[in-house]
């Protein structure tokens, strides 16, 4: 078996699981894992997104909608900082990191 050693753990959490432990009639190594393996074991409930189908009604359509946003995104003209007379952001790290 493994040895845990928990440092600064709190007095009145230990006196909380001694009596546990006594009221389970346990060892105090007993209660610990027990406790342990509740936690891990216990039923978990979903996650709940904050922006999802059952919180917002137009989720769906925003879904969709996805695609075409993407599409409108790629086809926009690319700028490049050299036409309007600015150093390329290369050159600014490059620049940066030889300080």
């Amino acid at each position: 078996m493994a040895t845990i050693l928990i440092d600064n753990f709190p007095e009145a959490l230990k006196a909380e699981i001694e009596g546990l432990a006594s009221q389970h009639r346990r060892t105090v190594n007993e209660q610990i894992i027990a406790i342990l393996q509740e936690a891990i074991n216990s039923e978990k409930p979903p996650l709940k997104f904050i922006v999802s189908p059952e919180t917002d009604p137009t989720w769906e359509e925003r879904r969709k909608a996805v695609p075409k946003l993407l599409a409108e995104i790629d086809s926009r003209r690319r700028l490049n900082p050299s036409d309007y007379g600015l150093p390329d952001s290369t050159e600014l790290i490059r620049e940066d990191r030889q300080r």
